[in-house]
């Protein structure tokens, strides 16, 4: 028999890993069908939770500005104790999201072993480094994900003014078949593809009469002008044009994405469309991967310098960039050419 509870998630993580707090969300929500469940989030993925139909309240905290200091955060713990929580589930990590587990004093609280503080939870479950990310996640919560049940796919609902904003795209660029879209940005420069292979890779797409779609956000602009650019304007660019629910949408009409090793991975897996996620300077060991049936990844991995991290470096720590450049644009196309006639 289920009992009604007030439930906290706290997830203050970058987009992908919020789009991965879906699975366990929605799962939490259908195991504590009665209780109320809300979400700890920053700005920049508000949207994504928001867009969640198994969420009753997305609470903002903006760690960079207005909570950035103790006097900010402690006035964001006074708001969040007038919800009166009796669960806490934490899969972010950090020492702010232990302080405000501590601080709530709530009885019944859950983190991972490998988190700041971790004493400051209750119950203390063991991040297996060798799962993905979904599965460590929903073990969090105590499900089990010893067979494939665990490859749960992110869901959210898009608003009637996205779907018509997508709608209009599509209209006005005359774009009435299915596209491949290429999303060739990253917040870390070694997770990056290098730009001259993802310029080749779609001049030839272009030439086979494929239509080429760049995504991105704000901060991807910058790489994908200069790929547009150097393919006059063959290849439609729309970094910065759309929300992340928006770019989710828009793919549901894309037949492949390519991506590198960072959120639109998890925005293709969202749509569930086919992923072809290229890792660099990282592995899909560390459980990051596209996991829907239609997706695959490509590395490089014959190198004694990989993986040199788990979030990448600003730029290469040998200043040689094996990891991208080993792998050629050859093996994307040919791969490419696999996931469109398997999907055909």
């Amino acid at each position: 028999m289920q009992t009604s509870a007030n439930i906290l998630v706290i997830q203050t993580a970058f987009l992908g890993d919020a789009i991965l707090t879906l699975p366990m969300i929605q799962e939490l929500k259908k195991k504590s069908s009665e209780s109320k469940l809300d979400v700890l989030v920053t700005p920049s993925t508000q949207g994504i939770f928001s867009s969640s139909p198994y969420i009753d309240d997305v609470i903002v905290i903006d760690k960079r500005v207005k909570h950035k200091s103790i006097k900010g955060l402690n006035y964001i713990i006074k708001e969040l104790r007038k919800k009166s929580y009796s669960k806490i589930y934490s899969p972010h990590r950090s020492l702010r999201s232990a302080y405000i587990t501590i601080r709530l004093g709530v009885k019944e609280t859950y983190g991972f072993d490998n988190s700041s503080l971790k004493y400051a939870y209750k119950n203390i479950v063991k991040y297996k480094q060798t799962d993905h990310e979904v599965q460590r996640n929903l073990e969090l919560i105590g499900k089990n994900t010893e067979d494939k049940s665990w490859k749960i796919l992110p869901e959210i609902i898009i608003d009637e003014t996205g779907k018509e904003k997508v709608a209009d795209f599509l209209s006005s660029n005359k774009i009435d078949a299915e596209f491949i879209a290429v999303a060739p940005g990253s917040v870390w420069e070694t997770k990056r593809y290098p730009k001259e292979y993802f310029s080749e890779v779609i001049k030839i797409l272009v030439a086979k009469n494929e239509k080429v779609v760049l995504i991105g956000g704000e901060s991807d602009k910058l790489i994908c002008d200069e790929i547009a650019y150097n393919l006059n304007d063959k290849v439609i660019n729309l970094a910065g044009k759309f929300s992340v629910t928006e770019t989710i949408h828009l793919l549901r009409r894309a037949k492949l994405l390519i991506t590198n090793d960072s959120a639109p991975t998890h925005m293709g897996m969202c749509a569930d469309i086919p992923v072809l996620t290229i890792f660099c300077s990282t592995v899909a060991g560390f459980g990051f991967y596209p996991y829907n049936k239609k997706s695959r990844y490509l590395s490089y991995d014959k190198l004694d310098c990989k993986p040199c991290g788990i979030h990448g470096y600003r730029q290469c720590p040998l200043k040689t960039f094996d990891c991208g450049y080993k792998l050629m644009p050859e093996d994307i196309l040919k791969e490419v050419e696999k996931m469109l006639s398997e999907n055909e």
